[in-house]
């Protein structure tokens, strides 16, 4: 195996994921995933010394080695080309030329015949298998467990190496193969681990199941329950937007802080901090830049009116394989249209939802409901992204001619259709606002994530348009952005102060920028029932 090849080598710590399971293992190793959770974060606390590299030689064992010799050290990486594997033991304990790996695990010992739990063991006796190949006796390993305080020796027997060189096959099987596993059926395992919300195993077992129900094949002993109660946390970090031209953002320890002329007018700790958002002619220091790629924050840039100009980042998502499949699925029109037809078909039922919410205001609210409705349909048997486009156009010309009677006519406000570049009047100036605010989210949300925002599947690769960023963002124009301003105007967080109107155009000021956007966080942290997993 050649260096070109490290990334064959199978993490030992990957095979404790493996055994524990494979998808886990799929999602970590091979897509890169990784989210914390309070487990994890306990794990990094008991490692935090055992982490610390010990900056001395380990020696090799050879003849003249003394038998009595002892030594310890911390964070010792070990490889072998022959086995394709690469470990990080915790801390090794070496007499002589007899070596012990140690495993630090936070929780308490099991009360097992085995000492240990099978995904601990193996991972215990992989790396007992990289010091055998560096010349080392072993026998045995250790587990320390922190919650009970207790060592659990592990014996190298020949069970477990078997078992450690049959998965360590299996999973380097897995990822050549390149198709993610199945999840977990109803596994006590799934709730606590920190990638349930990005694995989603019941709701991906319960989507697998309708796909399937009048598949033959499909056995009913293997019928699941409805998904158990998913809770999204609500994000600890906010973005930071920064709107007054000529302001400068800096770092000082593990803050972020606002000046202008010379005053500070602001900061806000790093850890509070989703994205970094800058409006205009506002600068932002190389450190500070260094720092926000370091902790995957992005910049994003705007012009003075709100325009999305661009985002910068540091490393993209390492999950090139997903990439690979948007690039094949965007060359496919078969695969294209039908993923084209859903952001359509979305956009035009929560288009139809914002006016039948609405319906005491709008004038003869069953015709233009009825006529969304039917253009629903039609979406669903578009047989060209043309076609496709054009409905979706009839769509939002009917929704928008029913848009302005839903403000309060005592608010004093008139909108008489979609205008943009420049709008003309206060409402549509707050629309291109947020439609810009939600292309810039949804970018984020993309690179997060591995895809690509530009290459798109209804709206045509243009350059410099973030072509599915702008697809995902048909959906929410009318139930984040739309809303949005409706709420606006009919509460009066927004007054005639807070537009400026030049040479025929409307722009928000200052203070209505900062007035729209404290709208838009809100609107983004509302809680929402999921419409077919129903929590």
């Amino acid at each position: 195996m050649s260096e070109d090849d490290i990334g064959d080598f199978v993490p030992a710590r990957m095979l404790n994921e493996y055994t524990y399971c494979p998808r886990l293992a799929y999602l970590e190793w091979v897509q890169g995933e990784w989210a914390d959770n309070p487990d994890t974060l306990d794990g990094e606390f008991v490692h935090r010394n055992a982490d610390v590299p010990t900056r001395k030689d380990v020696p090799t064992p050879t003849a003249e080695t003394e038998e009595d010799e002892k030594l310890h050290a911390r964070s010792v990486r070990l490889e072998d080309a022959d086995l394709g594997m690469i470990a990080v033991v915790d801390v090794l304990e070496i007499e002589g030329s007899v070596a012990t790996p140690v495993d630090y695990k936070k929780g308490k010992a099991p009360a097992l015949p085995e000492g240990a739990w099978e995904p601990e063991r193996v991972q215990l006796c992989a790396q007992g298998l990289l010091l055998r190949k560096a010349g080392y006796t072993v026998t045995e390993g250790v587990i320390w467990f922190a919650g009970s305080r207790k060592r659990v020796t592990i014996p190298f027997d020949d069970n477990l190496v078997s078992l450690t060189l049959s998965n360590l096959a299996a999973c380097r099987a897995m990822a050549k193969d390149g198709r993610m596993p199945l999840p977990l059926v109803d596994s006590p395992k799934c709730p606590r681990c920190s990638l349930v919300g990005i694995c989603l195993p019941d709701e991906t077992n319960l989507l697998l199941r309708s796909e399937n129900a009048e598949s033959p094949d499909v056995e009913p002993e293997t019928a699941i329950g409805p998904p158990r109660l998913l809770l999204a946390p609500r994000p600890e970090t906010m973005p930071m937007h920064v709107t007054d031209p000529g302001s400068r953002v800096g770092k000082k320890l593990d803050r972020l802080y606002v000046e202008l002329n010379e005053e500070r007018r602001g900061e806000v700790r790093l850890k509070d901090v989703s994205q970094l958002c800058l409006y205009g002619p506002v600068q932002v220091s190389t450190q500070t830049m260094h720092e926000l790629f370091d902790r995957d924050i992005p910049i994003c840039y705007f012009s003075t009116g709100g325009w999305f100009k661009g985002i910068a980042t540091g490393f993209t998502h390492k999950n090139v394989e997903l990439r690979i499949r948007q690039f094949a699925t965007a060359a496919d029109a078969t695969a294209s249209l039908k993923i084209a037809r859903q952001f359509v078909m979305g956009k035009i039922r929560n288009s139809r939802t914002i006016l039948r919410r609405n319906a005491e205001a709008v004038q003869e609210p069953n015709t233009v409901l009825q006529q969304l409705n039917d253009a629903v349909q039609s979406a669903e048997r578009a047989e060209s992204v043309e076609t496709l486009m054009g409905i979706e156009g009839m769509a939002a010309k009917r929704y928008f001619e029913m848009f302005g009677t839903l403000f309060k006519a005592e608010r004093g406000v008139n909108f008489d259709g979609r205008n943009r570049r420049p709008p003309t009047d206060p409402i549509n100036a707050v629309l291109s606002f947020l439609y810009s605010a939600l292309i810039r989210e949804m970018s984020v949300a993309l690179l997060s994530v591995g895809l690509d925002p530009y290459l798109g599947f209804l709206h045509r690769p243009r350059y410099g348009r973030p072509a599915l960023a702008l697809d995902m963002a048909e959906e929410f124009r009318s139930i984040l952005a739309d809303s949005t301003v409706l709420t606006l105007f009919n509460t009066g967080e927004v007054k005639p102060s807070d537009f400026i109107r030049r040479a025929g155009a409307v722009a928000l000021t200052p203070t209505g920028r900062k007035s729209v956007l404290a709208a838009w966080e809100r609107r983004l942290m509302s809680d929402v029932t999921h419409p077919i997993f129903q929590y």
